[in-house]
């Protein structure tokens, strides 16, 4: 069924332009709420990893180039407007013009990505989306088998870390860990399932990155912390290792979706030099 809209205050527009992340996220309790996904390469992915959509509001003249979901999934509404009225629903000016209300799944137990996971990311209380989107992409291109979340990071499903992460956070598998003192459980489910923990830290006793090459030939989870402050000093005591990332001209720190970027880029380089690892099982896919 498809519905016109010429009024930014129409009731088939809620979902997309009265109600911000948190209230989305929520509107169904106790049952899973919602969040927006742009454009139809992005609205796509979510579909292809099982997420379904509620609705999709979509520019008058790309129609028929969204064809390719709307024909797809016929029982989903579709909201239509002129790009002025779409500009004014979403607070900015749109250059994809397709927007997709998308029903969020169950969130996935951690201990369940633990198996059969090499390599994982822990984000503690990074608050910033446009990192979360970003981290999410390099673990996507660089081959990272799951991100788990602290429950004081960002949702990896709000719209901004949605688009840029260009839609990889439906690709990588990815759950948040439960409880405020999330990371007691945590540190004793990865030692019992024989992982070694790395603290991306600015320490004198950090290992430098270009020194850490056996580190990765293990099972590893790698922790990034927040944008201004890092790790806490409770999560960094408790990992196995520290490492950080060499830098010159007086500078001490790289961003941290730069740095996540580029230790994953080292962590894949030091495995596929290394004859006992099965690259095929990361540099194939």
């Amino acid at each position: 069924m498809t519905i016109r809209i010429t009024d930014i205050t129409s009731d088939e527009a809620v979902a997309y332009s009265q109600l911000n992340e948190n209230q989305l996220k929520h509107i169904y309790e106790p049952e899973e709420g919602l969040f927006i996904a742009e454009s139809i390469n992005v609205i796509k992915r979510a579909m292809d990893s099982g997420y379904i959509a509620e609705s999709f509001l979509i520019e008058d003249n790309l129609l028929e180039k969204a064809k390719e979901i709307t024909e797809a999934h016929p029982d989903v509404k579709i909201y239509t407007a002129d790009k002025e009225v779409i500009s004014k629903l979403t607070g900015y000016p749109m250059t994809r013009g397709v927007l997709a209300a998308m029903k969020r799944q169950h969130q996935q137990d951690y201990r369940e990505l633990l198996s059969g996971a090499d390599h994982i990311a822990v984000l503690s209380g990074i608050e910033n989306p446009t990192n979360v989107g970003a981290i999410f992409r390099s673990a996507a291109a660089l081959g990272i088998d799951a991100v788990l979340v602290s429950p004081d990071s960002c949702d990896p499903l709000y719209r901004r870390s949605i688009r840029v992460s260009m839609g990889t956070v439906f690709q990588v598998p990815w759950t948040v860990i439960p409880g405020i003192d999330w990371t007691k459980g945590l540190f004793a489910d990865l030692k019992e399932d024989g992982y070694v923990t790395i603290a991306t830290a600015i320490s004198e006793d950090a290992r430098s990155l270009d020194e850490t090459g056996d580190i990765w030939k293990q099972k590893c989870a790698v922790f990034f912390g927040t944008e201004g402050d890092g790790l806490s000093e409770e999560v960094i005591n408790k990992c196995d290792h520290k490492v950080m990332i060499p830098m010159e001209k007086g500078v001490d720190s790289l961003n941290v979706a730069a740095s996540s970027a580029v230790i994953f880029w080292e962590m894949k380089r030091s495995l596929r030099i290394c004859s006992t690892y099965d690259h095929n099982k990361y540099w194939s896919r």
